[in-house]
């Protein structure tokens, strides 16, 4: 079933969040509505066809590090 992920990296050394652009994770079957295999002309598609997308994938790592924002901040204060 196609679904979304949704990425969120949170930064441990500065508490910072960074979320990421979704993303459209394709299931490549051709019996889901949302598939770029799905035939576009589907005759009985909403009696044979999936039509509801999977629920999101969600993904958050702890990254032990600055977020790039901070890392920036305290690259030009050096300068």
């Amino acid at each position: 079933m196609c679904h979304e992920r949704y990425v969120a990296n949170d930064y441990r050394l500065c508490g910072h969040t960074v979320r990421l652009p979704d993303v459209f994770i394709e299931c490549g079957k051709p019996n889901c509505r949302y598939s770029a295999y799905h035939n576009p002309n589907c005759q009985n598609c909403l009696q044979t066809c999936n039509q509801i997308r999977g629920y999101p994938e969600q993904y958050r790592p702890l990254i032990n590090s600055l977020c790039p924002d901070c890392v920036a901040r305290a690259a030009a204060s050096r300068r």
